[in-house]
C-alpha cells in the first residue's frame, strides 16, 4: 500500500469538518476516495504507473483514467500525485502504441487473459474489445491534468504518436466495412461478448461518426455508431487540437483533429437524434446510419446521462434535458425502480440491478441540489454495509450486488461527494 500524498491527507482533514454531520457518509467518502491509491495502484521500475481495475488484475484504459480523475484537482501542489498521474499517462500512451484497438492490458508482456478470442492478440493485451471511449479517456485525463497543473512533461513524442494512431483508427472506422481489418469473436460466454457477422458487427452506413465494436460496459454494440462515445471522441479531438496548438506547436495535428471532430459532430447531430412522441428531440444511444436507432441508456460512462460531464453539451441544452428525462424514465429499458433505489442499470448485469456509477453520474449532472443530495444519500444507504460502492445492486435488496471491489465506482462516488462538498 502506497502512503497517501500530502494533498490527499489535507482533503480528508477538510472532509472531517464538512461531513461531520453525517458519520457514515464521511467514513464512506474517506474510504472510497483513497481506494485507488491504497488497493489498485502500482509504481513500476520504469517510472510509470499501473492502475488495475480491482477484482481483475488487468489495466483498462477507461477505468484507470476514471480511477484517478478525482485526484487531478489536487495535483497542482503535490509532487507525489504529479508523479503518479504522469506515470499513468505514459503507460497508457505506451499501451495505445502497442495496439489502439485493445481496451485492457497486462502489467507485463505475459500473455495473460481470461479468453483467447479470435482477433489479433499481443502478449501485452488482456482483452481486445474495441471501444471508442478507451481512447478518449487517456486524452481527457491528459488534458485535465495539463489544465490543472500547467505541466506538459507527459505531452511528449509518445503522446503525439499515440494521438496520431488514435486519429488514424477513428478515420478508418468511419468506413468500417470498407477499410477496417478489425475483427472480434469470442467462442464462449453470452452473445454480448462477441460481434455478429463473422466478427465484423452488423452493417453500417457512412455518417461521419466513427464505428465502435463495444460499449463502455464491454458489451457488443447493437448498432455500430455509439452516440455517447462519439460525443466523447469529438470532445477529445477538441482537447487534442488545443494541446497541439499550445504545447506541441503542431499546426497540422491541430488542423486534422478539428476536421475529424467536425465530421463526427455532423454525424451525431444528423443521424443520432430522434423526435420522440413524449420527450421531443432526444439523442439515441446507437444508430447504424440506415435509420435504425437504439433508444436506451447504459450505466457505464460515457452514457447519454453523462453528456454534460464529458463536455459535449451543457446541462441546460434543450436536447440534453429531453434526453435526460427519457433515460431517467421507464421508457429507458434499463431504468429500474424499487424499494431501495431508482436509477439506471445495464444489460451487462442482472435485471433490476442499478449501478452506483449511474447514481453518482446523475448527481454530477443534476441542475437540482436537492436531487444531488438525495442521490448521495441513496448511495450511502445501498452499500450493503460494506463502506464501498459496487457495480450493480438489486433495487429491492442492496445486499444482492455484483463486484465488491470495483475501484471505478468508488472513485466516481468520491468525485461526486467532493463536488457536492464544494457546492456547499
Amino acid at each position: 500500500m502506497m502512503p497517501l500524498p500530502r494533498a490527499v491527507r489535507e482533503l480528508l482533514d477538510e472532509a472531517d469538518r464538512k461531513l461531520a454531520h453525517s458519520p457514515k457518509l464521511l467514513r464512506m467518502f474517506k474510504q472510497c476516495y483513497v481506494n485507488t491509491l491504497e488497493t489498485t495502484t502500482k509504481r513500476l521500475p520504469d517510472g510509470t504507473t499501473f492502475v488495475f481495475t480491482g477484482d481483475i488484475p488487468a489495466m483498462w484504459l477507461r477505468d484507470s483514467s476514471a480511477q484517478v480523475r478525482h485526484y487531478v484537482p489536487l495535483a497542482a501542489e503535490d509532487e507525489e500525485l504529479q508523479s503518479l498521474i504522469e506515470g499513468l499517462l505514459r503507460r497508457q500512451f505506451f499501451y495505445i502504441g502497442i495496439d489502439p484497438y485493445a481496451n485492457a492490458f497486462n502489467e507485463e508482456a505475459n500473455d495473460q487473459r481470461y479468453e483467447n478470442d479470435l482477433t489479433e492478440l499481443s502478449p501485452w493485451v488482456w482483452e481486445r474489445k474495441y471501444e471508442i471511449d478507451s481512447l478518449c479517456y487517456p486524452i481527457e485525463l491528459a488534458y485535465a491534468y495539463w489544465k490543472a497543473t500547467g505541466r506538459t512533461e507527459a505531452l511528449d513524442d509518445t503522446f503525439r504518436s499515440a494521438v496520431r494512431a488514435i486519429m488514424r483508427l477513428w478515420a478508418t472506422e468511419q468506413r468500417h466495412f470498407e477499410r477496417s481489418t478489425y475483427r472480434f469473436s469470442r467462442l464462449t460466454g453470452p452473445k454480448s461478448d462477441t460481434l455478429r457477422n463473422g466478427g465484423m458487427g452488423m452493417p453500417v452506413q457512412y455518417t461521419g461518426m466513427t464505428w465502435s465494436g463495444f460499449r463502455p460496459s464491454d458489451d457488443a454494440c447493437t448498432f455500430g455508431y455509439l452516440i455517447p462515445s462519439n460525443m466523447f471522441a469529438a470532445v477529445a479531438l477538441g482537447h487534442v487540437a488545443e494541446i497541439a496548438e499550445r504545447v506541441l506547436k503542431d499546426v497540422y495535428l491541430a488542423k486534422d483533429a478539428l476536421a475529424l471532430k467536425e465530421e463526427i459532430e455532423y454525424g451525431i447531430e444528423t443521424y443520432g437524434t430522434v423526435l420522440h412522441p413524449k420527450y421531443g428531440k432526444i439523442y439515441a444511444y446507437e444508430t447504424d446510419g440506415f435509420g435504425n436507432h437504439n433508444l436506451m441508456d447504459d450505466a457505464n460512462v460515457p452514457s447519454l446521462l453523462s453528456i454534460p460531464y464529458i463536455g459535449y453539451k451543457p446541462k441546460d441544452d434543450e436536447v440534453v434535458r429531453n434526453t435526460r428525462r427519457f433515460v431517467l424514465s421507464r421508457d429507458n429499458p434499463y431504468f429500474y425502480e424499487g424499494r431501495a433505489a431508482r436509477g439506471i442499470g445495464s444489460p451487462h448485469t442482472p435485471d433490476r440491478y442499478v449501478w452506483h456509477i449511474a447514481l453518482a453520474m446523475q448527481a454530477l449532472t443534476s441542475e437540482d441540489p436537492d436531487e444531488a443530495r438525495t442521490l448521495i444519500e441513496t448511495c450511502v444507504n445501498t452499500d450493503a454495509d460494506t463502506g464501498y460502492m459496487h457495480e450493480g445492486f438489486h433495487v429491492d435488496d442492496p445486499g444482492r450486488f455484483t463486484r465488491s471491489w470495483f475501484a471505478w465506482a468508488n472513485s466516481l462516488f468520491a468525485e461526486c461527494v467532493y463536488d457536492w462538498m464544494k457546492r456547499q
